[in-house]
């Protein structure tokens, strides 16, 4: 007598893992233009990512936080002259400092100071 039960069926490679996630799709070196160092570039690397930076962090109680207003002021555990960080998703990629850009934009940049090693991706 056969099982059927499908607990007991055997499970199929190209089945979506049970937290949902896609399997990581196979990419080819060898499609894409050469770069100067003779690795291949793939299509992501015209894909924008988001960069978040952070300039400090905050620990308020509840209570402070329910009360905060138009002009309340929230004090970083920073100073104005200290690092930031620049973050992809979770990872820490650089460190640099803020500055205007002299454009006179008003817009904010950041000059590098420190760059984690990114040739395995990131």
């Amino acid at each position: 007598m056969q099982d059927d039960d499908p607990a007991t069926e055997p499970q199929s490679s190209a089945q979506t893992p049970i937290d949902g996630a896609l399997p990581p799709a196979q990419m080819s070196t060898s499609d894409g233009p050469m770069r100067g160092d003779g690795r291949r570039e793939t299509a992501f690397m015209g894909v924008p990512i988001e960069v978040m930076i952070s300039v400090g962090k905050a620990r308020p109680l509840v209570a402070d936080l329910v009360k905060l207003r138009r002009d309340s002021v929230i004090t970083l555990n920073t100073r104005i002259d200290d690092p930031v960080e620049l973050y992809v998703g979770e990872r820490l990629i650089a460190r640099g400092e803020l500055q205007e850009m002299d454009d006179g934009s008003g817009q904010l940049g950041v000059r590098l100071t420190e760059v984690a090693d990114l040739s395995k991706g990131v």
